[in-house]
């Protein structure tokens, strides 16, 4: 046998053993995937990724954790799924995910576990139960201070007022808003009035184009994302006319020019309005006492009747709370039905105004003055009135002091009361929102009514409206 001859037979073997290894190196593969395939549907869906964004989650509602597994999933019911602490949420499920958006705010610096029970795969194999827990971040807030050795000064601050840092500082801010990523704030340069919007930390400011020379008040803010409202006054008011009291919207992300909330029939001057949670309706109250639910542009307005003034819309909710001539009520803005305000029982003294607290039949935060025979203030209880109408103090204040207003973190967790101490040498500033010149704003825990802070300055970041 020739040399040739012996190398050809040589590499015909090697070819058919490389073959032969190749078909069983498949086949290991094969069998490999066949029992990798067969663990993960007898494990059940597994989670392999999580999205939740825990500093987002604390400041609006709408935040959603989403949980990716190892399989296309079989629909999840909101039955199967558990939120510690007890949160209100919805579910929904899409292909290898199922998600929970919470219905409100989380709490801040808390431990949350959120657990789904029974969670199946579209094919064979058994349930399982997804597990995910998260940790949200401590509360922050806004704050502002006139008259600063630096001129009107915006803070950021924690809630224990040990990191106040300066945002924006400008010789006079009348009022400012904080949307979702930016700042609106409201200012005056002698007699003409700005509309300024930056991010969230003071930087890029830009010029709002105002309807013209005029008066901006009763700033307000969306609960969440970056609508914003003001009404707007002529420079010039005469008897041949002129804008008076006209509501504005415009959204803080663009440079798109505020538009007229127009509405139709009677006196179209805005006393108050209040943005509608997690809509784009307004509900607003006009000079000759009409409440009146509208879109942002004010064509379609229905009427909800004569009112006083409009009390507050808590976060999440469509419930509002109006003070009628025949009592607080709370109206329903999806059907338009209403009820009378849960009166307190045994009020410490004279019930003031309602701020409601995000949650379903959360209760009230109220001001109850205890004036003397002669008309002179002893105290004044700031109070939690639950559903049943039972009275927890949160927050005494001396009666040399005045309680300008309330507000309610997003969760509903804090209140915080803004209060002019001493009021009798507390003078009033000269400006068009006019506030005494020394304010404490009171922050208090309303589960247990532990204050935890007394910061200097007012209009926190929470109050979606200017002090009244």
């Amino acid at each position: 046998m020739n040399t040739d001859s012996r190398r050809s037979r040589a590499r015909k073997r090697r070819g058919r053993g490389f073959a032969v290894a190749f078909v069983a190196v498949l086949a290991a593969l094969a069998v490999v995937g066949g029992v990798g395939g067969v663990v993960a549907v007898a494990q059940g869906p597994r989670v392999t990724d999580v999205q939740v964004d825990p500093a987002a989650a604390v400041a609006a509602s709408g935040s959603r954790v989403i949980l990716t597994t190892t399989q296309s999933l079989q629909t999840v019911d909101a039955a199967q799924v558990s939120v510690e602490p007890a949160m209100p949420f919805t579910v929904d499920t899409a292909g290898r995910s199922v998600g929970v958006r919470f219905a409100l705010p989380l709490r801040d610096d808390t431990d949350y576990r959120i657990t789904v029970n029974g969670v199946s795969g579209l094919g064979a194999g058994p349930s399982s139960t997804l597990t995910e827990t998260f940790r949200t971040p401590s509360l922050q807030a806004y704050l502002m201070q006139r008259g600063t050795p630096e001129g009107d000064t915006i803070f950021r601050t924690d809630l224990k007022g040990e990191a106040g840092l300066p945002i924006f500082v400008h010789p006079h801010i009348e009022d400012y808003r904080a949307t979702a990523n930016h700042l609106v704030i409201s200012v005056r340069d002698g007699d003409t009035a700005r509309v300024i919007v930056t991010d969230a930390d003071g930087q890029n400011a830009r010029d709002v184009a105002l309807p013209g020379p005029g008066f901006v008040s009763n700033l307000q803010s969306a609960d969440r994302g970056e609508r914003i409202g003001f009404t707007f006054s002529d420079a010039d008011l005469s008897a041949a006319g002129g804008r008076e009291s006209r509501l504005f919207t415009m959204s803080a992300a663009d440079d798109a020019p505020p538009t007229e909330v127009g509405l139709n029939g009677g006196d179209v001057r805005i006393a108050d309005y209040r943005f509608v949670p997690d809509t784009d309706s307004m509900l607003v109250l006009t000079f000759d006492s009409r409440l009146l639910l509208t879109d942002a542009e004010g064509g379609n307005a229905a009427p909800l009747g004569s009112a006083v003034s409009i009390d507050g819309i808590a976060r999440g909710s469509s419930v509002a709370v109006v003070e009628r001539l025949e009592g607080i009520r709370e109206v329903d803005l999806t059907d338009g039905s209403e009820r009378a305000l849960v009166q307190p029982v045994d009020p410490p003294g004279l019930t003031g105004r309602a701020t409601p607290v995000p949650g379903t039949d959360a209760g009230t935060i109220r001001s109850f003055a205890d004036i003397s025979a002669d008309g002179v203030s002893r105290s004044t209880t700031v109070a939690h009135v639950d559903a049943a109408g039972a009275v927890r103090p949160l927050l005494e204040v001396p009666g040399a002091d005045t309680v300008l207003q309330t507000c309610v973190s997003p969760s509903g967790r804090y209140t915080a009361v803004l209060v002019a101490p001493r009021a009798v040498d507390n003078p009033f500033d000269r400006y068009q929102l006019p506030l005494p010149e020394r304010l404490l704003t009171h922050l208090v825990e309303v589960d247990t009514g532990q204050e935890v802070v007394a910061l200097q300055g007012f209009d926190l970041s929470w109050c979606q409206v200017p002090p009244q």
